[in-house]
């Protein structure tokens, strides 16, 4: 009886780490776009996400082209491949470009209201339409991982894994920099 109280306790505490921003939750079906286009699916309400390609403003509504990504518990788009295909979104009211830019993570909420064919390159490419009801722009994630590498003469041979070179020995921290380390001087 104690290990089940256990098990569950611990279940909870896992799925208390990955919280679903509001405006995206609900449940919804494991259909991806690529599906939606091969299928033909009928409307349905669908949760997807990925990496903003291009954003249209138009005179009322804002559209949104986006290279689907699969989502992790948190309704995050996490990039890694394959893509599951491209879609376009739609919602009412202006969304800046220069905010939702190439490149941003969004998740998207709505419904599939059918297919538009455009261009990608030559190839005439059969997105699924998705009447937006939410699109929630993820914010950057940090560039720096791990704690910062320093020498330490003291710590050779502890027991943390930090010998007296730059980093610890085992996993290493992994710091990823874009752009130069300091602006350049004029």
């Amino acid at each position: 009886m104690n290990r089940q109280w256990l098990i569950g306790v611990a279940a909870l505490a896992l799925a208390s780490c990955a919280t679903v921003p509001a405006p995206l939750k609900g449940e919804f079906p494991a259909l991806t776009p690529r599906d939606a286009v091969e299928q033909g699916a009928p409307a349905q309400r669908v949760r997807w996400g990925g990496e903003i390609i291009e954003v249209q403003p138009k005179a009322s509504t804002t559209c949104f082209e986006i290279l689907s990504r699969q989502l992790d518990l948190s309704a995050r788009p996490m990039l890694r491949d394959p893509a599951d295909g491209r879609f376009i979104a739609c919602r009412s009211g202006f969304y800046d470009p220069e905010v939702f830019e190439r490149g941003r993570l969004v998740t998207v909420v709505g419904e599939v209201t059918g297919t538009d064919v455009a261009k990608v390159g030559e190839f005439d490419y059969r997105y699924p339409h998705v009447a937006a009801d939410a699109i929630y722009l993820w914010p950057p994630r940090s560039q720096y991982s791990g704690p910062p590498p320093y020498w330490d003469p003291w710590m050779y041979g502890s027991p943390y894994g930090w010998g007296p070179y730059w980093g610890p020995y085992w996993g290493g921290s992994v710091i990823i920099r874009s752009g130069p380390r300091h602006p350049p001087r004029r």
